[in-house]
């Protein structure tokens, strides 16, 4: 099963939808519980970057009998640094993204430790693309 979303950077009011629809798909599909908890915190988290960071995003989900596979391309300043974006706390989140209660830099490191395959590319002032595995 393969769907796609767009998401639009600065959408506050729809973060997270994305990923509530999956929550629901993964649930009628019956897998598991722990493996749906751990896709859905992913996939929000980076669902919320797209939303905090980018312009604009397409969020790809492929749903198989024994994996998902999820990919969220943006297009958006990029990542200069990803090993240190990869670390707890930090962030480059606006003062007002921060204020909405986003943007604590745990995005990143609460995707890693979601998901069985995780790999992230960016390319500064292109955009980044997170790609998420998760095995049933």
């Amino acid at each position: 099963m393969l769907l796609e979303y767009q998401v639009n950077g600065g959408d506050f009011t729809n973060a997270g939808s994305v990923s509530s629809n999956v929550k629901k798909m993964m649930r009628q599909l019956g897998v598991d519980s722990s493996v749906v908890k751990r896709t859905v915190v992913a996939l929000y988290e980076a669902e919320v970057n797209i939303v905090a960071h980018a312009y604009r995003g397409v969020i790809t989900v492929d749903l198989q009998p024994d994996k998902i596979y999820i990919k969220l391309a943006d297009e958006g300043p990029g990542i200069a640094d990803i090993s240190q974006a990869m670390q707890e706390g930090y962030s480059t989140a606006s003062v007002a993204v921060r204020e909405m209660g986003f943007g604590a830099g745990m995005g990143l490191p609460n995707i890693k430790a979601n998901s069985d395959i995780l790999n992230v590319n960016s390319v500064v002032g292109k955009g980044t693309t997170v790609e998420i595995t998760n095995n049933f």
